[in-house]
């Protein structure tokens, strides 16, 4: 005779358990993997490229429309990419620095208001995943499950109110080193020529329409845009600059000669 307090109860799932378990699998099955969009290293590298590629190349055609001195253009390209670059850093450094300890004030701001009001939190949860389409009962049991963990329920909270990953907060170092040598690798195309001992604007304005080229469509295969769009788009900015301050130094040189 076998006694109820004998038996081996076995384990039931719950319906969020079912659910998570086909998610998971389904998750595993189809594998995929998306780019990094968060702007960690990626978006000050392409925008300290070509910010180096036009500004650079600006000022060298605004000496050059003021001045036949080849060396005193070499000197301005020198200068402005070393300046440019220690300010593009200091700038991304101090900029993504803020931003993420503006992002660490609300995450302790989240932390603080799921342990002053538990209660009203994991309410507040349970109706965001309503509003996302999750029926009223499995969004209340949802809720209540990760609840039970603060660390994880604050990690869902910073997501879903803030759009943050307290986990994956965008590194300062990172974005101005990042910034340091993109930016750097850009203003130096535009110099290359007169480091070779070029005496005229051309070689310059070649190499600086290959390198915005080949940026904007580098730029353009992360996103639906085509790769040639992206490349013209970037050309098409950088000749407008050049432009404008060849005929600026043009007009001034012409003033102070």
């Amino acid at each position: 005779m076998t006694h109820d307090s004998d038996r081996v109860d076995s384990k039931v799932d719950s319906p969020v358990d079912s659910h998570v378990d086909r998610a998971a699998a389904e998750i595993q099955r189809i594998g995929h993997e998306h780019s990094d969009v968060t702007g960690g290293w990626l978006r000050p590298a392409v925008f300290g490229a070509s910010d180096g590629l036009v500004s650079n190349f600006a000022l060298i055609a605004g000496v050059t429309g003021g001045t036949s001195d080849s060396n005193a253009v070499l000197l301005a390209g020198l200068a402005g990419l070393a300046a440019g670059a220690f300010s593009m850093a200091a700038g991304e450094y101090i900029s993504v620095r803020s931003q993420a300890e503006q992002a660490l004030a609300e995450i302790e701001l989240e932390r603080r208001e799921i342990a002053r009001n538990p209660r009203g939190e994991e309410f507040e949860l349970a109706q965001m995943y309503v509003a996302k389409g999750l029926q009223p009962e499995l969004a209340r049991e949802v809720a209540k499950q990760l609840s039970r963990d603060a660390d994880k329920v604050l990690h869902v909270h910073v997501r879903e109110e803030l759009g943050l990953d307290p986990g994956d907060l965008p590194s300062a170092s990172l974005a101005a080193g990042s910034s340091f040598l993109s930016f750097a690798i850009g203003a130096l195309l535009p110099v290359l020529p007169y480091l070779a001992g070029a005496t005229s604007l051309w070689p310059a304005l070649v190499l600086t329409l290959l390198g915005l080229f080949l940026c904007g469509a580098f730029v353009t295969k992360l996103t639906p845009r085509p790769w040639w769009y992206g490349g013209l788009r970037q050309v098409l900015v950088g000749v407008v600059a050049g432009a404008v301050t060849y005929a600026f130094g043009a007009l001034v040189g012409s003033g102070i000669g």
